[in-house]
């Protein structure tokens, strides 16, 4: 089946598997995935516990799956070709992303520990693999975290370190410089996590949904503004959204669809998709609940073909791991011009500027007579008294404004109130579930130790029951022996006896 041949026969916003016509690479989740022109690149992954280090490319024109040999810097200018499993290490929840004629792997969990985060190359047109030399406060390595383009910039959002400690610090890496920096942002940010998505709005706001800690899912959007590097968590409209983790997310001008994900228990058989100029969830279409679809660790990128845009899926884990590939013909839509986030503070700030600037033109401007005019573009002359009727209304618009703007102060007063009232119980319960945890260590300690005296009493009971047959043996030995000798002492006295009572009658 070719995608560019078909599309104008399939239905819109429904999954349908793609028939392969070769071998398909082996099952996995947690991979990273890529499409460039007309080919899925697959690199590495997790299946049964083991990383993986295979490049698996996909042609969506042909349908069929190759194994991409990787070149070292240093065998470049050699005719063989080595495997790929000895340039690219193993490695799982990595992200990757197309940064000209490379793919960048960013971060991920490996055998082969480092302390700072690497950044592997993989250059499309030499098949050379390394790793990009970097400078700056690089971030520590982690895995299960979000990579998001942004014009020139990477923009690195938490994850799971080395030592499975949750982070939700924020970090960039400029392309251009490969150099990395810390954002120092305010507000309040998502609570620790990974295994969530990330996208971008308008080259300017980043959105967080979902993911996970080690014991609750998530189901809350929260939005980082990258130019004052302020957390908000806005209101959400539309459908309502399950707690998930693990799912895939791609960004289509100014909608981002949500594929698969779960919560260890049950996958989400919803694609769902948020309008992010509106903020409003949206069930695009559903599967079974069994369905390699509704899995953890899938994958999920965009193709084009004629100008029509689909997705393509691949992978993932639902009880058991998938290599299908799947594909969802996008409806087309109008595009318009990004909107601007709105908030309540922003709006009444963005009035009190426009009611001063009337105010001021009201007040102080005078208006020539010569460039008053009319519908038809004449210039007749207003009167006074409309001129000043045109005052009045925007002095009691301004007066309006400006309640408003006082309302939404005070909203703003209470809603921080609030604010400081959870994170003081944040704080308590942080500190609580901290004492928990040391009671919980301390406990685990005992229970080891417990554990490891049962061991020994068990073993010491096997010795007394060896110590005890063997007693029991020697009492059956001992009984026998003074059986014996009785029986000796007995014969002993009978031919004693009788001696002497042949002596006493010779006599």
């Amino acid at each position: 089946m070719d995608i560019s041949n078909r599309h104008s026969e399939l239905s819109y916003e429904e999954w349908m598997a793609l028939p392969v016509s070769s071998s398909r690479p082996s099952a996995r989740y947690k991979h990273a995935a890529a499409v460039v022109g007309e080919k899925l690149y697959i690199v590495g992954g997790s299946r049964n516990g083991r990383y993986l280090s295979d490049v698996q490319v996909f042609d969506l024109r042909s349908c069929t799956w190759s194994n991409l040999k990787l070149k070292t810097e240093l065998n470049a200018e050699k005719t063989e070709d080595s495997g790929s499993q000895e340039v690219l290490p193993p490695m799982s929840d990595h992200s990757m992303i197309k940064w000209g004629n490379k793919l960048l792997i960013v971060g991920g969990h490996s055998k082969k520990s480092s302390v700072g985060m690497i950044v592997w190359y993989i250059d499309l047109d030499t098949n050379v693999c390394g790793v990009m030399e970097t400078s700056g406060k690089v971030p520590a390595a982690r895995g299960g975290h979000s990579v998001t383009l942004v014009g020139s910039r990477l923009v690195i959002f938490g994850g799971e370190d080395r030592s499975r400690k949750l982070l939700n610090d924020v970090h960039v890496l400029d392309l251009e410089a490969m150099t990395w920096d810390t954002v120092e942002t305010t507000q309040t940010p998502p609570a620790p996590r990974y295994d969530h998505t990330a996208a971008v709005h308008a080259e300017r706001y980043l959105l967080v949904f979902g993911g996970c800690s080690h014991s609750i899912f998530f189901s809350d959007l929260h939005v980082l503004d990258l130019q004052t590097n302020e957390w908000s968590q806005p209101e959400v409209q539309g459908d309502l959204v399950t707690a998930r983790a693990g799912h895939a997310g791609i960004a289509v001008v100014d909608d981002w669809f949500i594929v698969g994900g779960g919560d260890n228990r049950n996958g989400c058989p919803e694609t769902i998709v948020l309008d992010m100029s509106k903020l409003a969830w949206k069930v695009l279409t559903n599967v079974k609940e069994r369905d390699p679809l509704a899995s953890e660790g899938l994958s999920v990128s965009t193709a084009v073909f004629d100008g029509v845009k689909h997705l393509i899926a691949f992978g993932g884990y639902n009880g058991k791991y998938n290599n299908e590939v799947f594909f969802l013909q996008l409806r087309p839509r109008d595009i318009s011009l990004p909107k601007i986030f709105k908030s309540p503070a922003a709006a009444a700030a963005a009035a009190s500027v426009t009611a001063a600037y009337a105010l001021a033109k009201s007040e102080k401007l005078e208006f020539p007579q010569s460039l008053i005019l009319n519908s038809d573009g004449n210039g007749n002359n207003l009167s006074e008294q409309d001129v000043t009727v045109d005052i009045d209304a925007i002095k009691e618009e301004k007066r309006v404004l400006e309640l408003s703007l006082a309302e939404a102060r005070d909203e703003n007063s209470r809603l921080r109130e609030k604010v400081d009232e959870v994170n003081s119980t944040h704080g308590e319960l942080s500190k609580e579930l901290q004492s928990v945890q040391g009671q919980l260590v301390t406990e685990r300690s005992r229970c080891f130790k417990l554990e490891a005296q049962i061991a020994e009493l068990q073993k010491m009971l096997e010795s007394l029951q060896t110590i005890e047959n063997e007693v029991q043996i020697h009492r059956r030995q001992k009984s026998a022996l003074e059986e014996e000798m009785e029986q000796a002492t007995a014969v002993e006295r009978q031919s004693s006896g009788g001696v002497w009572r042949w002596i006493a009658g010779s006599q």
